[in-house]
């Protein structure tokens, strides 16, 4: 007979799953980076690069509260939205939207991220693990705090060059 399942074992699978998105974000925001055209996404982008590092060492963490090892199963959600923004990059290359859709491509994964690590810091909570919850809720306010720098990036100007774009190319 199978194992009956538990809420620590949901836990410790969607752990792995957001360990393997952070790993994989990790490889694909320099691509970003070099991707995007204004200077400020090009900065945002490295600055992200740096958070997630902290962000895959506070996961290490967390597998270390619960005793167990910190590895990755692929995550098919964080595939589909990494996917989606290669497209991005690739069909819009030199394009006046091309920023634009990196935005919204990377506040995919943020939201993302977000519903992930409140769902596992409420699960840690539980579980009887507060330190691990406290890790993952730093990790939660940085997703915030990017997703909301992302927004202020596209309303400073991102939405508009595209806008601005077809309307030049109307005139």
């Amino acid at each position: 007979m199978a194992k009956e399942k538990t809420l620590e074992d949901l836990f410790h699978d969607t752990l792995k799953d957001v360990y393997y998105a952070e790993k994989k974000i990790l490889k694909t925001l320099p691509k970003m980076r070099r991707a995007a055209q204004s200077p400020e996404l090009k900065e945002a982008f490295a600055k992200h690069q740096e958070e997630t590092q902290g962000q895959v060492e506070r996961l290490t963490r967390v597998f270390e509260a619960f005793g167990k090892p910190a590895r990755g199963k692929t995550c098919d959600a964080i595939e589909g939205i990494v996917a989606e923004g290669e497209e991005i990059m690739e069909e819009y290359a030199g394009n006046p939207a091309l920023d634009a859709g990196l935005i919204a491509s990377a506040q995919a994964v943020e939201h993302y991220e977000m519903t992930r690590y409140g769902t596992l810091k409420a699960w840690a909570m539980e579980l009887g693990q507060p330190e691990a919850a406290a890790l993952l809720d730093e990790t939660l306010k940085e997703e915030t705090q990017t997703d909301k720098s992302l927004s202020a990036l596209a309303k400073a100007g991102a939405n508009q060059r595209a806008k601005d774009a077809k309307a030049a190319a109307a005139a």
